[in-house]
């Protein structure tokens, strides 16, 4: 009976080479050096065997990883174009008003201009052709109320009647007898 390889591994394991006739150690020793077997080809059947699990997986499951990153794109698409429609309507809209804001003001400017050009036609023609607001009134009627005590002031100092006296005094002089009756002066009747 012929001894098999496991058979002399496992005495080999026994580390007793004491115990192995001379027979046995050259068999084994021969039987390893034929078999040519080393850790480095048991490690690329592994790799080989590990990269084929690799490939095969990433084979079956990468058509749903592209599908998802697929769908994940057109997502950002659609969500790029709605960001892209709100900032146009926001824009339209802020151009909008601007405009409205440009045409009220130009019609102000307008508006402006022409009582501008009234008010100095009214004043070189001596003329007043505008409406007065209350208040603009009452102001008129006090300034021009202030005007006129400014100016008779102005006269009283002016001609002397600044100084005189509030009361009018009239002169005296002494009493003399009337002859209203005869002299016909028609004092009495």
């Amino acid at each position: 009976m012929a001894l098999e390889m496991n058979d002399l591994m496992m005495l080999k394991g026994l580390d007793s080479k004491e115990s192995l006739s001379p027979y046995e150690q050259v068999k084994l020793d021969h039987m390893t050096a034929k078999s040519h077997t080393s850790g480095i080809g048991v490690a690329g059947l592994v790799l080989g065997t590990v990269g084929t699990a690799v490939g095969v997986g990433a084979w079956l499951f990468g058509g749903m990883y592209g599908n998802a990153k697929a769908n994940q794109a057109k997502e950002v698409a659609v969500a790029a174009k709605e960001i892209a429609t709100l900032q146009n309507n926001a824009t339209q809209r802020q151009l909008d008003q601007l405009t409205q804001l440009f045409a009220a003001e130009r019609q102000e400017r307008i508006a402006g201009d022409v009582t501008l050009n009234q008010t100095i036609t009214d004043t070189v023609s001596g003329q007043q052709a505008s409406t007065l607001t209350a208040q603009q009134q009452a102001e008129l009627a006090a300034s021009q109320a202030t005007q006129q005590v400014m100016t008779q002031t102005y006269s009283d100092f002016v001609t002397g009647r600044a100084s005189l006296n509030p009361t009018p005094v009239s002169l005296y002089s002494a009493p003399q007898p009337c002859n209203c009756p005869m002299s016909g002066c028609g004092c009495n009747g």
